[in-house]
């Protein structure tokens, strides 16, 4: 299995990051918390929601939380705040709201 580099966090140094900050290896999203890059946060509300996945087929982040298969929140950790799941919902379950 392949080596995974250095994970960007506050206690690496900037002598462990590769050159211009480029990412080498797929599948590391997890390893960085961008959730404070929102301005906008996208609020859930479970009793409106129909479980018909769109939202979480859209979201370009995979910030759509599922539980045993059913949208159960938004990972705000990761969410970027696009708006994109509030876009696409056919039932408003979700209201788009100044992140604070």
């Amino acid at each position: 299995m392949k080596e995974r580099r250095k994970a960007i966090t506050q206690d690496v140094s900037w002598k462990e990051i590769s050159r211009g900050g480029i990412i080498y290896d797929a599948g590391n999203a997890e390893d960085f918390e961008t959730g404070s890059w929102r301005s906008m946060k996208p609020v859930f509300h479970p009793e409106k929601c129909k479980q018909c996945m769109v939202c979480f087929l859209m979201c370009p982040d995979s910030s759509i939380e599922l539980v045993d298969g059913k949208v159960t929140g938004v990972d705000y950790v990761h969410c970027k705040g696009c708006g994109v799941c509030v876009d696409s919902c056919p039932f408003d379950v979700f209201d788009f709201v100044k992140e604070e």
